[in-house]
């Protein structure tokens, strides 16, 4: 494309290319965006063949062209996960990412308003730890970076953020449980190649995976347990 400036992110390049196509009379091309701040993880692109891009830490959104030699040829492609179902062009259907959450990302304890927040003493490395976990924007960089297409470290980060704190510890177990087998559902088995942690444009460490793995096979123990006393 011409008359791109080395400023512009990747979505405005698309941008352009849209009204361009548009003023053809040609169709857009579809792709998810939203924020634009690498914050809600809507954008989702394979660019060279890399999730969200060669600038590591980095969402699409927040890629910029001078990242990209002129005259370079990008290829740009939907995420590649069969749990990803592509509805059209680059958009691609994150539901499978909602049905976990649903499964167990939640707490049922009363956390009260903004003025409680200090009751319950959290010790800072918990807090830290928790709050890096956290910072997982589910945008699904993870799984397509993954040869086996699994989302452990998104479901790691999910269950880590809230097992972590005092108020996740009623659900801590049901919740690694039922959030792994929703999982198993419908992503492939993690065997440790670690492309997810590299391609995670928030940094997620592969310690949550690690967390994820001690509270599941915990679960299935104690559900043992009571088995054997019936």
């Amino acid at each position: 494309m011409e008359s791109i400036t080395d400023e512009a992110s990747f979505l405005e390049m698309l941008d352009v290319l849209n009204e361009r196509l548009i003023a053809k009379g040609e169709e857009a091309v579809v792709f998810d965006h939203d924020c634009r701040e690498g914050i809600c993880g809507t954008c989702s692109l394979m660019i060279n063949g890399q999730a969200h891009g060669p600038q590591r830490a980095t969402t699409t959104c927040q890629l910029h062209m001078r990242s990209f030699k002129s005259n370079d040829t990008i290829v740009i492609e939907p995420w590649r996960a069969g749990a990803f179902p592509i509805i059209k062009d680059l958009m691609v259907d994150r539901s499978s990412f909602d049905r976990i959450v649903e499964a167990g990302g939640f707490i049922t304890s009363p956390t009260g308003g903004a003025p409680d927040a200090n009751l319950i003493p959290v010790p800072k490395p918990v807090a830290d730890a928790s709050m890096d976990a956290a910072a997982c924007i589910g945008c699904g960089a993870c799984v397509a970076a993954c040869p086996n297409g699994a989302a452990n470290l998104f479901v790691g980060a999910k269950i880590s953020h809230l097992n972590l704190l005092p108020q996740g510890q009623a659900e801590r177990y049901k919740r690694a449980e039922a959030m792994v087998d929703t999982m198993d559902e419908h992503f492939g088995s993690c065997t440790n190649h670690g492309e997810c942690s590299a391609a995670c444009p928030k940094e997620i460490s592969l310690d949550v995976i690690a967390l994820m793995n001690k509270d599941y096979r915990s679960a299935k123990f104690k559900n043992r347990k009571e088995l054997s006393r019936n």
